[in-house]
């Protein structure tokens, strides 16, 4: 069976445009039938950040799908409609792992130290999956030995917790050497489950304006991507405008 989902090209990346509950079944279809794929969750930073890696980022086996108000914005501009869904990778991550239908095994990598570890017993405990494994984003993530690491630990479920565009260039180099299935860019993901980031009351975020919430909590850190970076995105979305978006077919 195949399912069509449309594509919206947003500053020269392919954004496919899907439902939670559609890319839930694209993903578990993946993992029965031992495909390999690699999703990642596009918001502005990372429009504005990953391009040294587009040519990856538009080949096989890399999902890309939309996170976030800016990228409905965009689209708007460029193809006259919004996504059909907001699927942040903080939301979805974990909705996911609970519609699985059967326990899988799962790596963390990236995190502070010991952040992967609080996140991995969250796991454990609220959707049932095996965490065979963590390694931080400081000193385990340097060693020349990690894949084999994940490979031994028979991990079929890889999640990078790295940041924009540190995990996307981790994942580019490791991808086609690792044996798990399925490979997610999950960003603050683990801070999220371990508790040590809260998120945004739940009233913040049905009015989309989390990222302002998480802006009062880091101002220093998070300044420039929602004030210089955000110009700069929507000026990349007018520069790359292409064609209107078009149907393609993306199998299970």
């Amino acid at each position: 069976m195949n399912a069509k989902f449309l594509k919206m090209d947003i500053a020269g990346y392919p954004i496919f445009n899907t439902t939670s509950r559609t890319l839930c079944e694209i993903l578990t279809g993946k993992l029965r039938d031992s495909q390999q794929c690699v999703l990642l969750f596009a918001n502005s930073n990372f429009v504005v950040n990953c391009r040294d890696y587009i040519e990856w980022l538009c080949s096989d086996p890399v999902l890309i799908i939309n996170d976030g108000i800016a990228m409905d914005i965009a689209a708007r501009i460029v193809h006259g409609e919004k996504f059909k869904e907001n699927l942040n990778g903080t939301d979805f991550c974990p909705a996911f792992l609970g519609a699985l239908k059967s326990p899988h095994k799962i790596f963390l990598v990236g995190g502070r130290p010991g952040v992967a570890e609080q996140a991995g017993e969250v796991i454990r405990q609220k959707y049932g999956h095996n965490v065979v494994g963590c390694a931080d984003g400081f000193e385990q993530i340097r060693s020349e030995s990690l894949y084999s690491q994940i490979n031994s630990s028979g991990a079929e479920i890889v999640l990078v917790a790295l940041g924009n565009p540190k995990q996307e260039g981790w994942i580019s180099r490791h991808c086609s050497l690792l044996d798990a299935k399925l490979i997610i860019g999950v960003g603050a993901l683990f801070d999220f489950l371990s508790g040590n980031i809260q998120r945004a009351p739940m009233w913040v975020r049905h009015i989309r304006v989390e990222w302002l919430y998480r802006l009062s909590l880091e101002p220093k850190r998070l300044a420039k991507r929602y004030t210089v970076d955000i110009v700069y995105f929507i000026y990349l979305a007018i520069k790359y405008r292409g064609k209107k978006a078009d149907y393609v077919s993306q199998l299970r």
